[in-house]
């Protein structure tokens, strides 16, 4: 029993770095295949840069979630904790959020 034990001992802290070096090789292999696919499509003439096609929508979609997710963190970190640096974690995106809206209104065309 007491090998066992000790086997057990030696295999589980040696899972995660497993896990982590697959994770790599895995990261390492998609970035190699990604490159290489570039490079065909731009050598076959087909790239095309990544662009934006409505850089407001986008405004809005960013102000909308980080509102969103600004409001709902402060909210919990009222109720939970009282004023501490802490609530700096849900005033932060709050008001990256309506200064995102506030751009996105002020800059509709008209």
């Amino acid at each position: 029993m007491e090998i066992v034990e000790s086997i057990a001992k030696i295999l589980i802290p040696l899972i995660p770095i497993v896990g982590i070096i697959t994770g790599g090789i895995v990261i390492i292999l998609f970035f190699k295949w990604y490159f290489e696919y570039k490079k065909y499509l731009i050598d076959s003439g087909k790239y095309q840069p990544f662009q934006i096609k409505d850089f407001r929508i986008f405004i809005l979609l960013l102000g909308i979630l980080s509102l969103s997710s600004g409001i709902a963190i402060t909210i919990v970190f009222i109720i939970v904790g009282s004023y501490s640096y802490g609530l700096l974690g849900g005033l932060i995106p709050l008001f990256v959020g309506i200064g995102l809206i506030v751009f996105y209104i002020l800059t509709i065309r008209q």
